[in-house]
């Protein structure tokens, strides 16, 4: 029986809108597809949301992707506020979820940074039971290690929960642990996923 439910958050409760808040800072679409490439499509994404990097360390990777682009860069990363931005369906779901009498938590490859300047995209974490931000485990999915620090820091049995999440590999990692696990496109498909799961949804 499901008594849990584990949230990603990047495209699930909140959106990560990179390809939008690069157009709001006035790149062409040319520049927007070389900053991407440099940035947040390559591996040194990772290491923002693992936490091991500083600051300057993770520009500095992107800038040794794309040297031509240093200045661009660092003017689209200085300052990431409404690079991921709250979903207007995400307290109201935990509330109901919560109300139903589920446990609720969240595991997220979440970076400091985006923590501290898109506060707002985290509006539900309080309404939660609990859960991990990838920096501050330095662990990320799917790292088998992380679904178990969850799963042992909360005390929950594998057995009893459901992961959502956008990434195919993320769900792979949970399942890989014993965790059932749902592959997010819309709220609407996993609500029914849920729901064949025998969740009250």
């Amino acid at each position: 029986m499901i008594r849990n439910i584990i949230f990603d958050i990047g495209n699930v409760l909140s959106d990560f809108c990179w390809r939008e808040f690069l157009e709001q800072k006035g790149f062409d679409e040319e520049t927007i597809g070389r900053i991407a490439a440099a940035s947040v499509l390559s591996n040194s994404w990772n290491e923002i949301d693992r936490g091991v990097w500083s600051e300057e360390e993770v520009l500095d990777s992107f800038v040794k992707n794309d040297p031509s682009l240093e200045r661009e860069l660092r003017e689209a990363f200085g300052n990431i506020a409404g690079i991921v931005k709250l979903r207007d369906y995400a307290c109201d779901w935990i509330r109901e979820l919560k109300a139903k009498g589920y446990g609720v938590y969240y595991l997220s490859n979440f970076s400091k940074k985006a923590e501290e300047e898109c506060p707002d995209s985290l509006a539900f974490l309080p309404l939660m039971d609990g859960g991990i931000l990838s920096y501050t485990v330095k662990l990320i999915k799917p790292n088998p290690a992380i679904y178990e620090l969850l799963l042992s820091r909360y005390d929950l049995k594998a057995c009893e929960c459901v992961f959502l999440d956008d990434t195919m590999r993320n769900v792979e990692g949970a399942r890989n642990c014993g965790i059932e696990a749902i592959c997010f496109k819309s709220k609407e498909q996993a609500t029914e996923e849920l729901r064949a799961l025998g969740v009250e949804v």
